[in-house]
């Protein structure tokens, strides 16, 4: 038996009830995701260099790419921020920097790159190649991410360009801690070091003091038999006489 026909008017309204529902599954799978808010921010570098003050505003764009438990981060320069006075030859400028971590979380996070890959002419924008490091969340929630310190060494010379202008911070991230806990501290590549250290040396109740009270124990428990079977020993010996 043949079910009854479909009229048109009844295809046109099952088939946009369909586009709806797939409207609305696809905006929860984009509002599932998480939260990212990029910004190109200027910088208003102020740089102290071997030859005097010198000054560049610079658009920065930083870029995290989450692996695993952890955020690989990517600092990029859109203008040069400082000059040298000579050439300098391939490989001769090495940049690092630091980003600093606000909102949920706070810290720094290192990030480096390579030596220049070209030589750069003399008194020319030199301009940072881009620079990157691993950020490791301690807390959950938003955490912000803005430009800060650049070094740059080069020729034996080091040039240091702080922000001057309190830039808005280039990259907000939606993390969760990796692994629930509340710490403070956030670093880059080279790892997250804390608590202080107070100069002075505290005793030692590791394994190895434990060790070595061990050994004392079983040492003097050694002596003390030893010591009663001479003893038994001899008092046997004065018996039989």
């Amino acid at each position: 038996m043949r079910g009854r026909p479909v009229s048109y008017r009844t295809y046109q309204k099952r088939t946009a009830a369909l586009a709806f529902a797939a409207a609305l599954a696809g905006s929860a799978v984009l509002m599932a995701a998480p939260a990212a808010q990029a910004d190109v921010v200027d910088v208003n570098y102020q740089c102290k260099t071997p030859i005097g003050d010198k000054s560049a505003v610079s658009p920065i764009d930083i870029k995290g790419v989450k692996s695993g438990s952890a955020y690989k981060l990517t600092m990029s320069w859109q203008k040069g921020v400082s000059s040298s006075p000579v050439e300098l030859g391939k490989g001769a400028m090495t940049p690092s920097a630091v980003i600093k971590v606000g909102g949920a979380d706070s810290g720094t996070v290192a990030v480096s790159g390579p030596a220049n890959a070209a030589a750069i002419p003399a008194n020319t924008p030199i301009k940072i190649n881009d620079l990157s490091g691993t950020y490791t969340p301690k807390k959950s929630g938003k955490v912000t991410f803005t430009a800060g310190v650049l070094t740059i060494k080069a020729l034996g010379t080091t040039t240091t360009c702080t922000p001057s202008n309190s830039p808005k911070p280039s990259l907000t991230l939606d993390v969760t801690a990796a692994s629930g806990g509340s710490g403070s501290s956030t670093s880059g590549s080279g790892g997250t070091q804390s608590g202080t250290d107070s100069g002075g040396s505290l005793p030692q109740t590791g394994p190895e003091d434990s060790a070595i009270a061990l050994g004392t124990l079983g040492g003097t428990v050694l002596l003390a038999g030893a010591a009663g079977v001479l003893w038994l020993t001899r008092r046997h010996q004065a018996v039989r006489r």
